[in-house]
């Protein structure tokens, strides 16, 4: 076969290779719409207001002293930085031409009114297993929020990710919804049937942890595509820059968890395990806004992944002697005593010390990570307080300390609240995450 019959096959085959993947690709604009009065009855309203607070929407797509679902929250991923959008029913800049079909398939399919696919920094590879009426009250909700006029923030992605057509390959590759194991209604076939060794309640809290509040996304880790390793499902992963703890068996925690005390953690705060901040603290805020059985089907299900019995690290607290002779670890001393001990060592606030504090700090898995990121975060942005209601508060000591004091009180709480070594590299990494101004309070620590 000559050369320019070999160069004539490999052409054709190229040619039909790029029309494939753009008729694999291409996806129909849907003829505007807009929100019927059927469509946003009263009372799918109220129904759509607790399912957005247990997909925590407002938490991505309300920017920091934004107003309210007009997006411009900066999302950092691994390529670059991705901004949510304005979900007001705005007609210019937000979705306020969405028809029920058109939100539909951008819930489900990552797919928007225009045809575009989506990032999925929104976790439409959970909401494909939404139910239809579950949807239809997210959209009542969201078309009858305040409209806002702002346009979208560009994504700040390089060439070639920044072409959206190479979504429908990772889609191709990685999208699926996941395994719920109940019985959904029928448009959403499930791939389990339910469980019989469970109740109601685990079974509805699977379908919320599964799909609605997409608790997979942040708590497994990622493959080098960014999409979910769904055989490593809920081994921690990573949000924001923080550590995202396991919720398997190889969690860390130091105390086991249950229903009751992650219902209670979910909810506001646990006397022995302690409350949330950080990326999980807009979660538990928004859980406000949720009846208490939904809070507890979450715990139920949720504290099924950890398996029975104890694992990982979950060995008891940890409250050991430090050696006195290591000046780094002796100057850690100091500042934990100055800065930290009137509070932490008041006993906790179950037994009449402080308030939203634990027994000890040996109750607290940040200190069991794997890495320091998580203290150095909040101790560097502290915990900030909620306004006109109670809760944890803690100083950003950002301001306070210099780099040098972090990383000797990190290495002296490592020492004396964990049985694990001295945490690798951790001077390196306190003088990177020191080089940010604090954010008082913005996104402190993770909670479990």
């Amino acid at each position: 076969m000559g050369r320019r019959r070999i160069a004539a096959w490999l052409g054709g085959a190229l040619v039909l290779a790029a029309a494939g993947f753009a008729a694999a690709s291409w996806r129909p604009a849907l003829a505007p719409g807009g929100a019927t009065t059927a469509e946003t009855a009263p009372e799918l309203v109220r129904t759509g207001a607790v399912l957005a607070s247990l997909g925590y929407c407002a938490s991505c797509h309300t920017a920091e002293g934004g107003r309210p679902y007009a997006g411009g929250r900066g999302i950092g991923t691994p390529f670059g930085t991705i901004y949510a959008t304005n979900i007001t029913p705005d007609p210019e800049t937000g979705i306020g031409r969405y028809s029920l079909a058109a939100f539909t398939r951008a819930m489900r399919e990552g797919v928007d009114a225009e045809g575009r696919h989506l990032y999925p920094a929104f976790p439409y590879t959970h909401y494909a297993a939404l139910t239809d009426p579950d949807i239809a009250a997210l959209y009542a909700f969201t078309m009858t929020r305040e409209p806002v006029r702002q346009e979208a923030t560009a994504n700040a992605l390089p060439f070639p990710l920044s072409w959206r057509p190479l979504l429908a390959g990772w889609k191709l590759l990685f999208a699926q919804a996941p395994n719920i194991p109940a019985k959904i209604p029928a448009n959403i076939p499930a791939k389990t049937p339910a469980n019989p060794q469970r109740d109601a309640e685990w079974h509805r809290g699977a379908y919320l942890a599964e799909a609605l509040s997409h608790c997979g996304a942040c708590h497994s880790p990622r493959n080098l595509l960014g999409a979910e390793v769904r055989s490593k499902a809920y081994s921690g992963g990573e949000a924001d820059g923080w550590w995202v703890p396991p919720l398997d068996r190889s969690s860390p925690a130091p105390l086991a968890w249950d229903r009751d005390s992650l219902a209670r953690y979910l909810a506001e705060w646990d006397p022995q395990h302690g409350g949330a901040a950080g990326p999980m603290r807009p979660v538990v805020d928004a859980h406000k806004a949720v009846p208490a059985g939904e809070i507890r089907a979450l715990a139920s299900y949720v504290a099924t992944l950890y398996g029975p019995g104890p694992a990982g690290s979950r060995t008891g607290p940890v409250d050991r002697a430090v050696a006195s002779d290591d000046p780094a670890l002796a100057r850690g001393a100091a500042t934990y005593a100055g800065a930290c001990a009137t509070c932490h060592e008041s006993g906790g606030g179950a037994a009449g010390g402080v308030p939203y504090t634990t027994p000890s700090l040996g109750h607290r898995t940040t200190l069991r990570a794997p890495d320091p990121r998580n203290l150095i975060l909040l101790l560097r942005d502290g915990i900030a307080p909620r306004e006109h209601a109670p809760g944890p508060i803690m100083p950003a000591y950002g301001a306070m300390l210099t780099p040098a004091q972090v990383t000797n009180l990190a290495a002296y709480l490592r020492a004396r609240f964990s049985p694990d070594g001295p945490w690798p590299n951790l001077d390196a990494t306190v003088r990177e995450l020191m080089r940010d101004a604090p954010r008082p309070g913005a996104r402190a620590e993770a909670g479990h």
